[in-house]
């Protein structure tokens, strides 16, 4: 081969790698272990550019960790149930598991060709019945821990779909795929009890060293610890058994601000009333229109019906509030009731203001005189503010002094008592879907609720389904749903919802360390492999997904499937940045756009046109859309440029914390500097000198790259490494050293090079006379000697301005490096024969020049 031809290198290697078995990982007491998993893809049928960005780097740490004598675990599944697979099949016809299936068969296709370094032998997909009847068996071991129960929950319902969507399936108040106008139903579901963790799983946040500050900090406010007052009012015209409406509030410092109280439409008191009263019913009608989420909640037009209904205020019984029922209230959080402070909270303003009710301030800006309020006055709680109808207490203070007096004084006049809250609300799992791990209950009219036997298990999704009619199929399948029960005997029904996805996402990594054991984890190999060293994902998924995982570790662990060390799942987080790129587009005959991909568009230094000359729009740099067409195709990458290519280049050119912006000027660059590096190991024996000198700066600058590679690697800075390895080849490309140390300094950069261009390193290992394999040789380890310079370079600054610089003995005194200094050409220039005014030399940093 004359030439360097990833077509022909590529598969070779990946073939010998396989022979090896390189990747296969090994229960090995004698080694110490390191596991690295990326967040498994949802099997939609292609691999995209962003793929390759991800799954490289979780290739680079596992390839560089086996070099390094690590037993290494890197796995790969399929997060494969879901409505999209259920779309497919109502669109076009067929199955899902068809459609699913084949979808994962083209994405391992399409990922194989990567080179990645993982052991396929423990690949599974969620929606294997090998692999959710073991999470049923789960489901079943928390049902006995009391982990999992059934109650009534209010939830978002699709009237077309016939199915429960979650919040993020709700836009504009109508079903993301029917359109339907959503409403808030209240149905029977089944719930994990996370929140029994909420005080562990926030504390817990404090330990996770090697996380991202920003994803804690986005589950600290999920999970939402608050201190506040809970405390009753006492109801004026209620119905009977509604003598008491209960409130919690985090500022119980502004109670003597209170406007109105308000419940949630869906509050018990709310539905007595709306059995009664039309106006009522018809209200709440329209509240249960709006999606469930706090954002629907949030950004909906703020409505409330006055009850006629009056609650007296806790310190003044002659002071009454009205009580209306509000569309901004969810009833799943505290009590469902609330008090307004309209001039503390904007929210409670716009509402206040719109029924013309007083608004009362409770405290005023330090220094500040009270006036009327033309918007909500909200300090920072740490803000020192001067309270006007504060309770006992200084007149000058922040809010958290303020709310624990007020907890203190309410306390101790029997008003209410201080309590911790969480926002944190148990995890509802129950979908109305078919295409996922159906819960593993039966309902039987004599014995109720039932578990199904563990023998049972898989309760198997039936394969004779159809998706002719709205709704789960599960519901209409007799033969599926009638069942004998597992107690008695006697006729029963199987319960049809299956689980939220979030579910098989949340315990897959344990799966993987013994991925064909009889029961959910092998606890030999669980407490080999536990924890995950390095996890890598994307930060869409930093509140659900993680949280729920840290919930199941727990959980997991009270039911004997993970050992004590695996209460965290995931030792260190990595968020990685997006792989954007330029849009293009044209104006279609509506004035609308029409998008073009990239490989539709010709650049040219005047801008860009189609094949027939149109010209196109350049548009911003985004983030890889398929509305946009601003898409690559990694498949196309391989094929024009080979794997290595589209690995170096996603690892080369951003910090991988950042988004990285692909083009086609970066990848002809890339390979570009790959050929050369494989032309300069072919010609070692060609161009090698003679000078012996040259080999000892040659092999210095060697280590020196060892050295910063490691720490670049070590550190997920691995564009700084890439960046290290470019300019150690053009040190290498410059040297006049021996073919000897040549050829040892290029075996060198081949083993640095591997985590990154696994193929090409190998095919240099192998030209430079590397022994065996380059993915099996011990990592390079730098010479501390080595690293120990013997000159310096300073710069030298004229007049504040750097000039010149020079190289001089790392010992060299002062006075010798003024001399040199002062015959410097740059600095001789400078002066014009005039002495210097000062001349400052700062050792081994810096030298000043002061004309």
């Amino acid at each position: 081969m004359s030439r360097y031809d990833p077509a022909e290198i590529e598969p070779k290697w990946q073939k010998a790698w396989d022979a090896a078995g390189c990747f296969t990982a090994r229960h090995d007491p004698a080694r110490p272990k390191y596991y690295v998993l990326e967040m498994f893809p949802y099997p939609s049928g292609r691999i995209h550019i962003g793929h390759v960005r991800n799954y490289t780097m979780g290739d680079v740490v596992a390839r560089y960790k086996s070099s390094c004598g690590f037993s290494v675990l890197h796995p790969m599944g399929w997060d494969a149930f879901g409505m999209p697979a259920e779309n497919a099949a109502m669109e076009r016809g067929g199955h899902p598991k068809d459609w699913t299936y084949g979808n994962i068969a083209q994405m391992r296709d399409q990922m194989k060709p990567l080179g990645l370094s993982i052991d396929w032998s423990r690949e599974f997909a969620t929606c294997d019945p090998e692999y959710y009847g073991q999470q049923q068996s789960m489901f079943l071991d928390f049902m006995e821990k009391g982990l999992v129960y059934r109650k009534a929950a209010v939830v978002n319902w699709d009237p077309v779909d016939m199915t429960v969507l979650a919040n993020e399936q709700v836009i504009d108040g109508k079903g993301w795929r029917s359109g339907a106008a959503v409403e808030r139903r209240e149905l029977t579901q089944w719930f994990f009890r996370i929140s029994d963790f909420a005080g562990e799983l926030l504390e817990a946040l404090g330990g996770l060293d090697d996380w991202p500050e920003k994803v804690r900090l986005m589950q600290a406010n999920w999970i939402g610890k608050s201190r506040g007052l809970q405390f009753a009012f006492e109801t004026v015209e209620a119905p009977e058994g509604f003598d008491r409406l209960e409130v919690y509030t985090t500022r119980p410092d502004t109670l003597m601000g209170a406007s109105f109280a308000a419940i949630s439409p869906d509050h018990p008191l709310a539905r007595a009333l709306e059995a009664e009263d039309a106006a009522v019913a018809g209200f709440v009608a329209d509240c249960r229109r709006v999606g469930t989420s706090e954002e629907a909640l949030e950004t909906a037009e703020k409505k409330g019906l006055d009850t006629g209904i009056r609650v007296r205020h806790p310190f003044d019984p002659s002071w009454e509030l009205p009580v209306y029922i509000a569309n901004f209230i969810l009833m799943d959080y505290g009590t469902g009731a609330i008090f307004g402070c309209p001039a503390h909270d904007q929210r409670d303003f716009d509402f206040a203001t719109k029924y013309g009710l007083p608004i009362p301030p409770v405290f005023v800006a330090e220094g500040a005189a009270e006036a009327p309020l033309e918007e909500a006055f909200v300090p920072m709680k740490s803000e020192r503010v001067r309270y006007v109808r504060g309770f006992a207490g200084p007149e000058v203070q922040t809010g958290e002094e303020a709310v624990d007096a007020a907890i203190a004084a309410c306390e101790a006049k029997g008003v209410g008592r201080g309590v911790t809250n969480f926002r944190l609300r148990d995890w509802g799992i129950s979908r109305q879907r078919y295409w996922g791990c159906p819960i593993p209950v039966v309902h039987c009219g004599a014995c109720g609720v039932v578990p199904e036997r563990k023998e049972n298990l898989p309760v198997r999704l039936p394969d004779d389904v159809t998706f002719d009619q709205p709704g789960n199929p599960l519901d209409r399948h007799p033969t599926w749903r009638d069942c004998a029960c597992p107690a008695c005997g006697a006729p029963a029904r199987r319960e049809t919802d299956t689980m939220d996805t979030f579910v098989d996402s949340s315990w897959y990594y344990a799966r993987f360390t013994a991925p064909r054991a009889q029961k959910p984890t092998a606890a030999e190999e669980v407490d080999y492999w536990r924890n995950v060293d390095q996890y890598i994902g994307g930060i869409e998924h930093a509140i659900l997904h993680l949280l729920y995982s840290r919930f199941f570790a727990r959980a997991m662990h009270l039911t004997g499937h993970l050992p004590a060390k695996a209460i965290e799942p995931f030792s260190a987080l990595f968020t990685q940045g997006m792989v954007t790129h330029e849009t293009y587009s044209t104006k279609g005959a509506d004035g609308r756009p029409v998008w073009h991909t990239p490989d539709e568009v010709t650049r040219t230094a005047e801008g860009a046109t189609l094949a027939d000359g149109t010209p196109v729009e350049i548009g911003p740099v985004i983030k890889m859309s398929k509305s946009k067409k601003n898409v690559v195709d990694p498949m196309d990458i391989i094929a024009r440029y080979g794997a290595d290519t589209a690995r170096w280049f996603v690892m080369s050119d951003s910090p991988p914390e950042r988004d990285v912006e692909w083009t086609a000027a970066g990848a002809d660059a890339t390979q570009k500097h790959l050929a050369r590096v494989w032309r300069l190991a072919a010609e070692i024996d060609q161009r090698g000198g003679t000078d012996t000198t040259e080999d000892e700066a040659l092999l210095k600058a060697m280590h020196h790259a060892i050295a910063d590679v490691t720490a670049g690697i070590e550190g997920f800075a691995f564009n700084k490494a890439v960046a290290k390895l470019y300019e150690f080849t053009n040190t290498f490309a410059k040297s006049d050293a021996s073919a000897a140390a040549k050829r040892v300094a290029m075996r060198t950069l081949a083993q640095l090079m591997s985590p990154m261009v696994p193929h090409l390193a190998e095919e240099v290992w192998a030209m430079t006379g590397g022994a065996g394999l380059a993915a099996r040789a011990p990592w390079p380890k730098a010479d501390p000697a080595m690293l120990v310079e013997d000159t310096v370079t300073l710069p030298i600054q004229i007049n504040g301005k750097r000039r010149a610089e020079i190289v001089v003995a790392k010992d060299l005194p002062a006075a010798e490096v003024e001399k040199i200094v002062l015959a410097d050409e740059a600095v001789v220039r400078a002066l014009g024969g005039v002495p210097p005014r000062k001349l400052i030399v700062v050792p081994g940093r810096i030298v000043n020049v002061v004309l």
